[in-house]
C-alpha cells in the first residue's frame, strides 16, 4: 500500500468543535488552547468571524484573536463566510483565512444566505482583502459529497468551485463533508477527481463521523494522496445549519489510525487524550471520542 510518510492535521475545536456548543467563556477557550498547543499540532483553526446572533459560541472571535500571539510556533486561521468577516478577520491579526463555498444550493441559502453561484464570485473579494493584508486563503467546498435538503451532490458542482478558486488565486483548497455521510469508495473517486484541478495547491479534506464512516473516508483520502486533514479533540462539534450534521472526526482517534499505519503527524496522541479531557469538562457533555473512553493500546 502506497502511502504517505507524513499527514499534516489541523486542529478544529476551537471553531467547528464550538460552533453548536452553548457560549463558553474566553478563560475556558484558553485553557483548550493551551491543552491543545501541548500535543504539539502546528495548524489551528482558532475561530470564525461570522455573525454573532447566528453563531453565539464564536462571538468572541476578536477577544481570542488577541490571545493567539502568546501560543509561538503554531499557524492560526479564522474561517470566514463573506468578505466583511475577512476584513475583520484580518484586522484582528489573522494571516491565514477559511473561506467557505457550499456545493448545494440550498444549504449555501442556509448557511451564509447566497446560492453557491453567489457565493463562489465572493472568493475574489475575500482573496483580494486577505492578499492585500500578507493572509493566505483557503476555499473550503462544503457538502462535497451531500447536502441535507437537496441530497447527493453533483462532483460537477464541487470541481466548478474548484476550478473558480483557482483562477481567483486562492492559496489552498480543501474538501468537507458536511454531514457525515460520504465513504472510501467515494471519497477516493472525488479526490481522483480534484486533484488535477487544484494545479499543485495544497488540498486538504474535513470529514465528521455523524454515520461511522469518518475514520474510514479520512484514510481513504489519505489513500488518495490527501496529506492535510482537519480533525477536532474529542470529535467535538457539527454544523449548526445542516441537520444531524455533528462529530467530526475526533484528532486522537485519527493520529491512533494513522500512527498504527506507519504515517507520521505533529500530534502527540497522549497530549491529543488529555486535551479532548479538557474540551469534555469545558462543554459540561460527554464526547464521542474512542480514545477517550478506551484509551491507547500501548500502556507504559
Amino acid at each position: 500500500m502506497d502511502l504517505p510518510g507524513k499527514v499534516d492535521i489541523r486542529e478544529v475545536c476551537l471553531r467547528d468543535g464550538l460552533q453548536i456548543e452553548a457560549p463558553i467563556p474566553l478563560a475556558a477557550k484558553i485553557e483548550i488552547l493551551e491543552a491543545i498547543v501541548a500535543t504539539g499540532v502546528r495548524e489551528v483553526e482558532a475561530t470564525a468571524f461570522v455573525s454573532p446572533s447566528k453563531v453565539p459560541a464564536l462571538a468572541d472571535a476578536a477577544d481570542l484573536a488577541a490571545e493567539l500571539h502568546r501560543f509561538a510556533g503554531v499557524e492560526f486561521s479564522a474561517l470566514v463566510a463573506s468578505a466583511n468577516g475577512a476584513k475583520r478577520a484580518v484586522a484582528a491579526g489573522l494571516n491565514s483565512i477559511e473561506y467557505v463555498v457550499s456545493a448545494s444550493d440550498a444549504h449555501s441559502r442556509a448557511n451564509v444566505g447566497r446560492d453557491t453561484a453567489e457565493s463562489t464570485a465572493a472568493i475574489a473579494d475575500v482573496t483580494r482583502i486577505a492578499h492585500d493584508h500578507g493572509a493566505a486563503v483557503e476555499v473550503i467546498i462544503a457538502t462535497a459529497w451531500d447536502c441535507p435538503f437537496d441530497g447527493p451532490t453533483d462532483p460537477r458542482r464541487v470541481l466548478e468551485i474548484a476550478t473558480a478558486a483557482v483562477e481567483l488565486g486562492v492559496d489552498r483548497i480543501a474538501i468537507a463533508d458536511t454531514i457525515g455521510t460520504t465513504t472510501p469508495v467515494r471519497v477516493g473517486a472525488l479526490v481522483e477527481a480534484i486533484r488535477p484541478i487544484v494545479d499543485g495547491l495544497p488540498l486538504g479534506a474535513h470529514f465528521h463521523n455523524t454515520r461511522g464512516a469518518g475514520l474510514a473516508s479520512a484514510f481513504a483520502a489519505v489513500q488518495a494522496g490527501i496529506t492535510r486533514l482537519d480533525a477536532s479533540i474529542g470529535g467535538l462539534g457539527g454544523c449548526p445549519f445542516a441537520p444531524g450534521a455533528s462529530g467530526n472526526i475526533a484528532t486522537e482517534d485519527l493520529v491512533y489510525l494513522l500512527r498504527d499505519s506507519g504515517i507520521a503527524t505533529d500530534v502527540d496522541l497522549g497530549a491529543a487524550i488529555a486535551a479532548a479531557g479538557v474540551a469534555q469538562r469545558a462543554v459540561g457533555h460527554e464526547l464521542p471520542s474512542a480514545l477517550l473512553r478506551a484509551g491507547d493500546r500501548i500502556v507504559g
